[in-house]
C-alpha cells in the first residue's frame, strides 16, 4: 500500500460525508443543478468532487469499477483504505469512476431488472468542464427545463428510454458535481 493512501480522506468524516451526501442527493433530485462537494484530496486523476462521492456512497458492500486512467495503484489503495469498496470489473459494479471514454461501452453495466430496477449501476464521470449550458434536460425534478454540458446526448436518450431500468450518472469536475438520473429526458446535440 502506498503511504499517500492514508492521506486525503475526510478530516471531519461525519460532517463532511453528510454535506457530500446532501450535495449528491440534491443534484440527483434536480438534474442539471451544479452542486459543490469537497473535503477530500484523492490521488490524481480523481477530482475532489468524485473523491467525496466515493467516500460518501461506497463502502465494503458496494462494488466499484475504476475505468481507464482512474485505475492506478494509488487510487486503488486510497479507495481501499478510505472506503473499503471491493474493486471489480464493470459488469459487477454498482458504481464506476472514469472519463466518458473510459467508462464506455455503457451496455456492460447493470441496468437493473423489472423486479429490481434499483439494482443498476451509477457512473461517476469525470469531465473536462461542467457548466449549466448545452443539452436541454426535462423530466422529474425540473420545473420546465435545465441545461447541462454533457459529453454527448444520444447515449442518455437511449438510457432514458429504458426506464424504469437504466443507469444513473454523476458528472464531476474539480469540486463541482451534477447528476443525470435515468428519468431525465435529454435533447440537443
Amino acid at each position: 500500500m502506498h503511504a499517500q493512501a492514508l492521506e486525503g480522506g475526510f478530516t471531519d468524516a461525519p460532517t463532511q460525508a453528510a454535506q457530500a451526501f446532501r450535495a449528491a442527493m440534491s443534484a440527483m433530485a434536480r438534474p442539471g443543478r451544479i452542486e459543490s462537494a469537497d473535503g477530500v484530496a484523492p490521488p490524481a486523476p480523481v477530482s475532489p468532487a468524485a473523491g467525496a462521492l466515493l467516500l460518501t456512497l461506497c463502502d465494503p458492500e458496494t462494488p466499484l469499477h475504476l475505468a481507464g486512467d482512474h485505475d492506478t495503484p494509488e487510487v486503488r489503495d486510497w479507495v481501499t483504505f478510505h472506503a473499503g469498496a471491493p474493486l471489480v470489473g464493470a459488469e459487477a459494479a454498482q458504481f464506476a469512476l472514469g472519463t466518458w471514454a473510459a467508462v464506455a461501452p455503457l451496455d456492460v453495466y447493470a441496468i437493473g431488472t423489472p423486479e429490481y430496477p434499483d439494482r443498476s449501476a451509477t457512473l461517476i464521470v469525470e469531465v473536462a468542464h461542467l457548466v449549466a449550458e448545452g443539452a436541454r434536460l426535462t423530466g422529474p425534478g425540473l420545473c420546465g427545463a435545465a441545461e447541462l454540458s454533457l459529453p454527448e446526448t444520444e447515449a442518455f436518450r437511449r438510457n432514458a428510454a429504458l426506464f424504469p431500468l437504466g443507469l444513473d450518472f454523476f458528472f464531476t469536475h474539480g469540486t463541482r458535481l451534477a447528476a443525470l438520473p435515468r428519468t431525465t429526458r435529454v435533447e440537443g446535440t
